[in-house]
């Protein structure tokens, strides 16, 4: 679609689809097929060649599929992208698309439990080591980088602190080092922020949180700006001849596809071989969601103001972390970065600690108690105990993670039917 005419809302319903000739159908069709047929034996030598695009297998391609990372590049303003079976699988192919054995990451210390665990645990596994730095502070990135690091990484708003990365200022550094810098814009989805216009290279998203909206669907996806030259000596996977894949050089070999050697890598190797592939129903899971991704986003942020509003008056409440308060630590950063709200994540610590946090978990009745966010349903969780548990203590100080956080996704309901349930819970602690 012509981005210079049509805007987000719009590209959010129609991108990457028109009804098809054959049956004139508005809606888009779930493709449930493993394979393609070939229309000979040249097209098939073709499609594995990529002298022409096209299916070849569901593991790597399906028109569901395409129509949902066609949608995603267009509202994120990539170039490409590739959707996966998880947030966390297009977390760990995106660094093994870049790194190899022996080589570094450095990554924010603000990070969902189980991409710290990938980052601190597994990644070691295969030698290759993450240092750590403050995403809020672009000068400790400069310190934990050196000549063996191949990429940094951030998420936008760290999970659970709520603390805000500096973007630019990381993009800013990267670059001077001459390193993609990946974004994980999960918590505030392409309606509140596209990281490409502030210097992200790769963005990822797990669709199972706000884009899909519905807690109904596991998935995520990479979108690739195409901005980045990987025709660098220092990134072999792309200027070297692949051995796994026709002895290609993805950096180079390309032809007008070479601005999207990242994700077209990512597809034919990894993830062709690896199969962290996305079903087609849960593609068409997250093409629904997306149709609704901007109102609803209006509905959770509002919501989550008033609900971090209210708990910071609230006599049993010691703390609220929430971007969008005026006097919250974060609020400066994000303000310069998001201009239709601050996400719906809100964190709190109760006086008494873990086992008052404890007593008012088990005393909601309208909130779920589950590890999830960005569902429409408003959830709560007690991050040290479950989601970071794994965590060792040490890092979960450095995060920011206190034995007291409760984590509150806020949903769409009616909010003061949100804020009934927090204050009948509070009253029982």
């Amino acid at each position: 679609m012509n981005e210079k005419k049509y805007r987000f809302n719009t590209r959010a319903l129609h991108a990457g689809h028109e009804p098809d000739e054959t049956t004139l159908s508005r809606a888009v069709p779930i493709y449930r097929t493993s394979s393609y047929v070939f229309k000979d034996s040249e097209h098939a030598a073709n499609l594995f060649a990529i002298k022409e695009l096209g299916n070849i297998y569901t593991r790597i391609m399906n028109p569901t599929q395409a129509i949902l990372e066609e949608r995603m590049a267009s509202l994120e303003g990539g170039a490409a992208s590739l959707a996966l079976a998880s947030g966390t699988s297009a977390i760990f192919n995106s660094i093994i698309n870049i790194c190899e054995h022996g080589d570094e990451v450095a990554s924010s210390n603000q990070l969902y439990g189980g991409t710290f665990t990938m980052f601190h645990d597994i990644l070691p596994q295969f030698n290759i080591k993450v240092r750590f730095f403050d995403p809020t502070r672009p000068n400790t990135l400069k310190e934990v980088i050196n000549e063996k690091t191949k990429a940094v990484f951030t998420e936008t708003i760290g999970n659970p602190k709520c603390d805000f990365a500096d973007l630019s200022g990381l993009a800013e550094i990267s670059h001077d080092a001459q390193l993609p810098f990946l974004v994980d814009s999960t918590f505030t989805t392409p309606y509140l922020l596209r990281p490409i216009e502030y210097g992200a290279d790769i963005v990822i998203h797990s669709l199972t949180k706000w884009i899909g909206g519905h807690g109904t669907g596991i998935g995520g996806v990479v979108v690739d700006s195409g901005k980045f030259n990987w025709n660098q000596k220092k990134f072999r996977l792309y200027t070297e001849p692949d051995p796994s894949y026709h002895s290609m050089r993805f950096a180079t070999d390309l032809g007008e596809l070479n601005p999207i050697a990242f994700a077209l890598r990512m597809r034919l190797v990894p993830l062709r071989n690896l199969g962290a592939c996305i079903s087609p129903d849960n593609a068409w899971l997250f093409l629904q969601g997306l149709e609704t991704l901007s109102l609803r986003m209006e509905r959770h942020c509002e919501n989550a103001l008033a609900v971090a509003e209210y708990l910071k008056k609230h006599p049993r409440v010691s703390w609220v972390r929430y971007p969008g308060l005026k006097d919250d630590p974060a609020h400066s950063l994000a303000s310069r970065y998001l201009k239709k709200g601050y996400g719906s994540v809100v964190v709190f610590g109760v006086k008494g600690g873990k086992s008052a946090g404890e007593k008012l978990i088990n005393s909601v009745q309208l909130f779920s108690h589950l590890a999830n966010v960005g569902d429409a349903k408003s959830l709560i969780l007690h991050p040290a105990s479950t989601t970071h548990a794994q965590v060792p203590e040490k890092d979960l100080e450095a995060g920011g993670i206190t034995p007291d956080m409760l984590r509150l996704s806020i949903g769409i309901e009616d909010v003061q039917d949100i804020i009934e349930d927090l204050e009948q819970a509070l009253a029982k602690v």
